[in-house]
């Protein structure tokens, strides 16, 4: 299949995991992506493995999606390399774990000004060439906890909560350019953050997912190749839960 054959998608935290996977499946399809990553090797990488497959479908870029000045640039970078895009995925994301008593402001700003800021920032880059594109898509990835809230997880939470919040009110927005914006909430996901659970956390885990297993990245790839299809052109500031069963 070719869905995206002629379309360029954009993808940030494309180094590896969640966000790497998404931009891959987007090339298999016949997509131009650009890979957005903090650090040039983990974009050069994984930009350079996806080519291997798919010659000449990722371009990679390094920057830090919390600088807004320097997104702004790197957007119109981006526009100028590719003549425009047709599909926005921020997935770029970090934690700073701890209780909230011995969180420090900085492990609270940190997360929110990448994980919050940074959706904020990339929309504000690409949202004008956005209303002028064909099938135009913006996916958000927040999280079941941003739903649920988790202990020693204020931060992440309240930036992936940000997060929905957001995605509800860009849909509102942006709806009358017929630009469809949704957010994805991946619960526990195979990547080398979940490899690295003693085995009596990951039984924890477990128990309370109806499914009994991990999800994959292929299956967050998945949910958003749909989202940013045209058989999803009628369906925009919703948050589609891919976890097992967690959150039902």
């Amino acid at each position: 299949m070719a869905r995206f054959q002629d379309k360029v998608v954009v993808v940030t935290g494309a180094g590896r995991g969640i966000g790497k996977a998404i931009a891959r499946a987007f090339a298999s399809e016949g997509a131009k992506v650009a890979v957005i990553s903090r650090s040039e090797g983990s974009c050069q990488g994984a930009a350079d493995a996806i080519n291997e497959e798919f010659p000449e479908s990722a371009k990679a870029y390094a920057v830090d999606v919390a600088d807004y000045d320097a997104v702004q640039a790197l957007g119109k970078q981006i526009i100028a390399d590719f003549g425009g895009i047709n599909v926005l995925v921020n997935n770029a994301g970090v934690t700073r774990d701890g209780l909230l008593m011995r969180m420090k402001d900085s492990d609270w700003d940190t997360v929110l000004d990448t994980n919050l800021k940074g959706a904020f920032n990339t929309v504000k880059a690409f949202q004008r060439n956005l209303m002028k594109a064909q099938d135009p898509r913006i996916i958000n990835l927040a999280s079941v906890i941003g739903l649920i809230g988790n202990a020693g997880q204020a931060n992440y939470a309240a930036s992936k909560a940000g997060l929905i919040g957001f995605t509800k009110s860009v849909a509102k927005e942006l709806s009358g350019r017929k630009v469809c914006c949704n957010a994805i909430a991946p619960g526990f996901i195979t990547t080398d953050m979940t490899d690295e659970l003693d085995e009596k956390l990951r039984e924890g885990i477990l128990a309370n997912i109806p499914l009994k297993e991990f999800g994959e990245t292929e299956d967050i790839a998945n949910l958003t190749l749909f989202l940013a299809s045209p058989e999803a052109r009628y369906i925009t500031g919703q948050v589609v839960a891919c976890d097992g069963g967690m959150t039902m």
